[in-house]
């Protein structure tokens, strides 16, 4: 099914075990430029769609089981009725492990939804039971269980980036070999061959984000050379892949401690891609982790940073 045609109108339906990510996707989707509503009663949905005007634009829209009349009878019925020849319609579910869940209930010490007078435990155990068939009716499935809020925001962006006209999103990861490779990446570069800053003790403290670290790293006489293969690489590989249909293409930097050669790195290609046009994001996993990024349902900053 084509969805990049502009007459087509997308309708996201976001739902999934409470504490799973769900207001997390619908902030990302936001951000993407869906109109988005959360917590919305079903039988409001159908009037939101009346007349010829009443999609501009993508909408999301946030459902569980705190609506008044959820069912997920219900919503699968709606999602059928909701079915036209210029709609597209995609259930968006968002799952998490038991363990994570009971983790990020005691974590924020809420009530769950289904169990408000008891533990949290309980409440987990009746909603899982109460979606576990709504989870195989769903057309886009993303398990949270390992995500952090940033690489949630990769996962919505490479599925639905695309239909607001964005284009092929591109993420530029750095990250340590020590703790292995980042989940997901297209294409990854090892830069431990440049000299390291680890070994200045002026620069130790510092990370690649930092003026005088990134300078003593391109001044390695390989960098240049490096770079700027790397870069013509990546520009002739990215219009292929929006042939192909790709909606997202993540590239890797990887270092030893993931805090100066790959942030350099990182940097410089972001800057590189988006001076090409390229919509660009930039993730630094080890320099995040270090400022102890939250939970993906607790947090209202989702986002890697925006290059250009």
């Amino acid at each position: 099914m084509d969805c990049s045609t502009q007459e087509t109108k997308r309708i996201v339906l976001v739902t999934g075990p409470s504490g799973a990510g769900r207001s997390s996707a619908i902030n990302v989707l936001e951000d993407l430029g869906f109109e988005t509503i959360d917590n919305i009663p079903l039988s409001f949905i159908p009037k939101l769609l009346e007349g010829d005007d009443a999609l501009n634009r993508p909408l999301a829209l946030g459902i569980d089981v705190r609506n008044r009349d959820f069912s997920v009878g219900g919503l699968l019925e709606l999602r059928e009725t909701l079915g036209a020849p210029d709609r597209l319609i995609d259930l968006l579910y968002l799952d998490c492990s038991v363990e994570v869940l009971m983790r990020r209930y005691s974590e924020t010490r809420r009530r769950h939804p289904l169990a408000p007078d008891e533990s949290p435990s309980d409440g987990i155990e009746r909603e899982k039971a109460l979606l576990e068939d709504l989870r195989g009716h769903a057309d886009i499935l993303i398990d949270t269980s390992e995500l952090t809020v940033h690489d949630l925001r990769a996962e919505i962006e490479g599925w639905f980036g695309v239909v607001t006209g964005q284009g092929m999103a591109v993420s530029v990861h750095s990250f340590s070999y020590k703790r292995g490779l980042p989940q997901g990446l297209d294409m990854v570069f090892d830069c431990r061959f440049l000299r390291n800053p680890h070994w200045e003790p002026e620069l130790r403290p510092h990370t690649g984000l930092d003026k005088e670290v990134s300078e003593y790293v391109a001044e390695d006489p390989r960098f240049a050379a490096f770079s700027e293969q790397v870069r013509d690489l990546i520009l002739l590989v990215l219009p292929a892949c929006v042939e192909e249909g790709k909606a997202h293409f993540a590239i890797g930097f990887g270092c030893t401690g993931g805090k100066h050669r790959s942030v350099t790195l990182t940097e410089s290609m972001a800057a590189a891609l988006a001076s090409a046009g390229w919509r660009v994001s930039i993730r630094h996993r080890e320099l995040e982790r270090r400022t102890a990024a939250p939970s993906v349902p607790g947090s209202a900053n989702l986002g890697g940073r925006k290059a250009g």
